[in-house]
């Protein structure tokens, strides 16, 4: 697997889970997983170098 794209993944299943902590216990910060989400998938969107 590209490294970038599972860079993503864990980025985004990481911030996955921040976010249902925060929901079940709010805490400082929990908005910060939504832009975690974000990157993830932006990551994992990213082409693979070269045509």
């Amino acid at each position: 697997m590209h490294r970038l794209r599972a860079l993503g993944l864990a980025i985004t299943l990481l911030a996955l889970a921040g976010y249902a902590v925060g929901v079940a216990t709010p805490y400082p910060g929990r908005a910060l997983t939504v832009t975690g989400v974000m990157a993830g998938i932006a990551l994992a969107a990213l082409p693979r170098g070269r045509p």
